[in-house]
């Protein structure tokens, strides 16, 4: 299977908050870029340069393993509006430094029903929602 990668737009849930309750006038930070899909990885990872653009708070620490089996602490910051090809969900941000990719794991992936289509190295609805919905929610 080759790399699959997608186009991310991300907005900072908490500006997007203050926007709806009028308590902010300018729009919320949002951001566009490239991202790595990777199902072997759990969550949304974000390179530092976009967390800091995005204005996002740090919440708490967790352990990371790496491919190379090497725990890393790394920080959870505030959530983000995470769209993918125009569904979008609110996830967590893992941040990860500039040398890496932003990646989108297998929660958000999840989330937003999408599926990796290895052969066209893309993402593709979920095939097992013929009609379009999102999940099973029971």
């Amino acid at each position: 299977m080759g790399q699959v990668n997608t186009r991310i737009k991300v907005a900072n849930w908490f500006d997007l908050e203050k926007v709806a309750l009028g308590e902010r006038s300018e729009p919320a930070r949002t951001a566009e870029a490239e991202a790595l899909v990777d199902t072997g990885a759990v969550r949304f990872y974000l390179r530092a340069s976009l967390v800091k653009q995005l204005g996002l708070r740090p919440i708490r620490k967790v352990t990371s393993r790496t491919m190379a089996d090497v725990s890393v602490e790394r920080t959870v910051f505030s959530p983000v509006d995470l769209e993918i090809q125009g569904r979008a969900g609110t996830f967590e941000v893992i941040e990860v430094p500039d040398t890496l990719p932003n990646i989108v794991g297998q929660i958000p992936l999840e989330q937003l029903d999408w599926v990796v289509d290895p052969g066209g190295r893309r993402l593709v609805p979920n095939p097992e929602h013929k009609h379009g919905e999102l999940c099973d929610d029971f």
